[in-house]
């Protein structure tokens, strides 16, 4: 008789169709029931060692703790920032996203918030949630991959998306409209007489990265306009923009404008085509995507696409009050529009 694994490992425990327990756990990862048990609670007397090992057993197996069996829930929304600390504490959308959360949830709540960016901020998330606290989990700037652990670590407790999945995890989300604000970007520079538009895409593993980078493939495509040489990406960063500049102008010396997919990275842009010797908007138009404050302080002041970042925070926890309530949910899939904010960039 063959064995049937969960995913074609012989090295994985033997389930017969059933669903893993924690004892499958313990057996895999090399330790007792009762250590698989207190990483699954969030424990802190655990090593690191058997930690990781529990945490790959899991991620293995697919297991999740039956909601019977997780801790009394202190009745929290945990915010779970994908995003390494520094970037977080760096970047006003996170507080102006998170402000919008706070403000929706308005005392009925408390609001706690994680950062899973390095690899000792995941190990500690993924914990907390294992350990039954939250009673329901935002989760934010979720790359391809991630959502589905952080979501089986919640077991049960109700999740919902900022930004649109890129995995096949069937969560509800709610996202702004980052291709059609793209979209409207570049044919505004198109309606200006550009006609060599380059853009500084954002990351190919997160949601936001990619429509924005399709909506601009779509407005060239409209126009008829080759695009060969001009893309580049970032990392929404500020730094990686300005490095991307440089990249465009070496393989595009002709580009005359350039939609960065974050204001961030649009500031980049602006030191590299400054140091170049282009003028703004008069040799090279830059457009930039949030309407983040620093687009008001820079010179020229930043074209940008707005997105509604506290009216999103708000939606999510909206959102998630419907699920957590156990009210039904009319769609799984919320988009806020964007609106194009015309300044002296371009």
């Amino acid at each position: 008789m063959t064995s049937t694994h969960p995913t074609g490992d012989p090295a994985l425990p033997e389930l017969g169709g059933r669903a893993p327990t924690l004892a499958h756990v313990a057996r895999l990862a090399g330790v007792s029931p009762a250590t698989a048990s207190r990483v699954l609670t969030g424990s802190a007397r655990v090593s690191d060692a058997a930690r990781s090992r529990v945490d790959e057993a899991v991620e293995r197996l697919g297991y999740v703790r039956p909601a019977g069996s997780r801790a009394r829930r202190s009745g929290t929304v945990a915010a779970v920032l994908c995003e390494d600390g520094c970037r977080v504490l760096g970047d006003p959308y996170f507080a102006r996203l998170l402000w919008g959360v706070r403000r929706e949830l308005n005392g009925r709540a408390p609001l706690v918030v994680l950062m899973a960016g390095r690899a000792d901020e995941w190990r500690a998330t993924i914990g907390y949630l294992r350990g039954g606290h939250a009673e329901g989990v935002l989760l934010v700037g979720a790359r391809r991959d991630q959502a589905g652990p952080l979501a089986r670590a919640a077991g049960g407790a109700p999740v919902v998306l900022a930004g649109r999945p890129l995995d096949e995890m069937p969560l509800p989300y709610v996202d702004v409209d980052n291709r059609g604000g793209a979209l409207a970007a570049v044919r505004h520079l198109l309606g200006a007489g550009r006609r060599r538009i380059g853009t500084i895409a954002g990351p190919a593993d997160l949601g936001a990265g990619v429509d924005r980078l399709e909506g601009y493939r779509l407005a060239a495509e409209e126009a008829g306009m080759g695009v060969t040489g001009l893309v580049c990406r970032g990392d929404f960063g500020r730094l990686s923009g300005e490095r991307a500049m440089d990249r465009l102008l070496q393989r595009r010396p002709d580009v005359d404008a350039v939609l960065a997919a974050s204001d961030e990275m649009a500031v980049g842009a602006l030191s590299a085509l400054r140091r170049a010797g282009r003028r703004v908007p008069d040799d090279v138009a830059v457009v930039g995507f949030d309407d983040a404050p620093v687009a008001r302080q820079v010179r020229p002041r930043l074209t940008t696409v707005r997105r509604p970042s506290e009216d999103l925070g708000a939606r999510l926890a909206r959102e998630l009050g419907a699920h957590t309530g156990g009210r039904p949910v009319a769609e799984r899939a919320v988009v806020l529009r964007t609106k194009l904010i015309i300044r002296e960039s371009a």
